[in-house]
């Protein structure tokens, strides 16, 4: 890639090529495997040349691979193998341990899965991998038409398939747990290895058959993924005034293939090389021109450019007014943890759940933090609980985010600040409350609206706020009201106070 770069090569351009009889190796997926590794990739390496610098890199890949990208061999196993000592065609299948004989690499005794798992169980490096498959009742297995074991993933490969310095013809395959992550793994293998084969940048394809799950299909797709990028907001980032000839220019360096887009002068049309998985967005394109560019001659401005002066978001603005004035009003500011229990949230609450509301953790580790709060209460109530043997009353706030579920934005949630307290003592407190209430919305410059003759608050324009009675299962029935804003001619419930209902205190510990 260094060549690319420095312009003496081209970008490599990968190509499929077919066998000489024509006939694709295949792997025939199982049914059984979804219970343990459901997907699968791979490919064929044909007329491959190493040296023991070239194998010594192509085992290390291997390992980098398996340590990152696939989160020590969770995600996505690799296993390569010496073809010419196999016979197509291939199957992956998941079958009880006992049944599963081979010698494992680099070893002379034969050993059922059960013994295999005893056998390396204190071993410094394979025995870290062994917890993910070792309770399964089933273990995938990958054989050959002759029933030899391939490997025995994500743990290890069969001695007989070994490769060496005098290998050939590499065949690799990858099972998975994340789809998207095996074809990525098996598009770098093959991608960074191929210049070593007779012609270079070939890759051998084979054909998954997977029927039960749909996944059937032909591996590796070494197409180049297509996008554009702004030009204006390429030259904005780096403080270039680039054509979009140049940045096409800059894009081949860093072994792209670009070209000014048609539709718009703005639009470079870009296709990103197998081999880049991590260029997600547009940002990742510009600083690849910006490297193409060069660092160190990118325009250096000060102070108008790099010297800017932070400001903090209104939201952000706001909250800080909000949190010194109840500070001063006399109540401490907690910040509790943002995950907690689903009963917390919910039923804890008295409030039942949608199954549209929480954002919900897909694998939590205790059943302390299973969703991300959409209420700042239970925070609220925990301090008080594990304070409570202090002297009373006791006054918190907080003002911080809660998250919902949004289906309309593209990263299917949204964030809300909001703002609550809570009064634990000796009385109900609900007249302190409300007077916490009415000192923020004054400082918002909010008038208060009263029926009661003689008083009137005076807002600023037609900001006005009042309270009515609710009904609300957290708190005490009759005892609860919602406060209603109106602001620039629309009316909205912006939060709700009260005396909490005894059995959420009875699930807090705090009756």
């Amino acid at each position: 890639m260094l060549n690319v770069f420095l312009g003496r090569k081209p970008s490599p351009q990968y190509r499929l090529v077919a066998p000489h009889n024509g006939e694709l190796e295949t792997i025939t997926v199982h049914e059984q495997t979804s219970r343990i590794r459901p997907y699968v990739s791979g490919a064929v390496l044909r007329n491959i040349k190493f040296t023991q610098e070239r194998y010594e890199s192509f085992i290390a890949l291997q390992d980098k691979l398996h340590q990152n990208l696939a989160r020590q061999r969770t995600l996505v196993a690799i296993g390569t193998h010496d073809l010419d000592t196999l016979q197509g065609p291939f199957t992956y299948e998941a079958l009880p341990p006992k049944e599963i004989e081979f010698i494992p690499l680099n070893q002379t005794k034969k050993m059922n899965g059960a013994e295999l798992m005893g056998f390396y169980e204190n071993d410094k490096h394979l025995g870290r991998y062994l917890h993910i498959i070792k309770d399964s009742p089933v273990y995938p297995v990958i054989y050959d038409s002759k029933r030899t074991v391939c490997s025995l993933p994500p743990i290890i490969n069969g001695d007989h398939s070994k490769i060496s310095t005098e290998t050939r013809n590499v065949f690799i395959e990858c099972t998975a747990t994340d789809k998207t992550k095996v074809e990525i793994v098996i598009n770098m293998v093959v991608a960074m290895f191929s210049q070593y084969t007779d012609e270079q940048f070939t890759v051998e394809p084979i054909k998954i058959i997977s029927e039960h799950n749909h996944e059937s299909r032909q591996v590796p797709d070494l197409t180049p993924r297509e996008t554009q990028a702004e030009v204006s907001y390429i030259n904005d980032c780096c403080g270039l005034s680039l054509s979009p000839e140049e940045i096409c220019k800059f894009l081949k360096r860093m072994a792209y293939a670009a070209n000014p887009s048609n539709t718009s002068k703005d639009l470079i049309d870009v296709h990103i090389p197998p081999t880049r998985a991590d260029v997600l967005h547009q940002a990742d394109i510009m600083e690849d021109v910006a490297i193409g560019y060069g660092f160190n001659n990118l325009p250096r401005s000060f102070p108008s450019k790099s010297g800017t002066v932070a400001q903090p978001l209104m939201v952000n603005k706001l909250t800080d007014i909000v949190r010194l004035e109840a500070a001063m009003a006399g109540w401490s500011e907690v910040m509790p943890l943002i995950l907690c229990s689903h009963d917390e949230d919910f039923a804890w609450l008295n409030r039942k759940d949608d199954g549209n509301t929480a954002v919900k953790l897909a694998n939590p580790k205790t059943a302390e933090y299973q969703v991300v709060r959409t209420s700042l209460l239970p925070g609220l109530l925990k301090t008080i609980r594990e304070n409570k043997h202090h002297s009373v009353p006791i006054k918190i706030f907080e003002a911080s985010d809660v998250a919902f579920k949004d289906m309309s934005l593209e990263r299917k949630s949204r964030n809300e600040r909001h703002f609550a307290a809570a009064w634990y003592g000796k009385s109900s407190g609900f007249e302190v409350v409300h007077g916490l209430m009415d000192r923020i919305m004054l400082m918002l410059k909010s008038a208060f609206i009263t029926s009661e003759e003689g008083l009137e608050g005076k807002g600023v324009g037609d900001s006005s706020y009042w309270i009515e009675e609710v009904d609300d299962p957290t708190f005490f029935p009759g005892h609860a009201a919602a406060i209603h804003l109106k602001l620039g001619g629309r009316e909205k419930v912006i939060g709700v106070f009260g005396i909490l209902h005894p059995t959420v205190l009875e699930n807090f510990e705090l009756r």
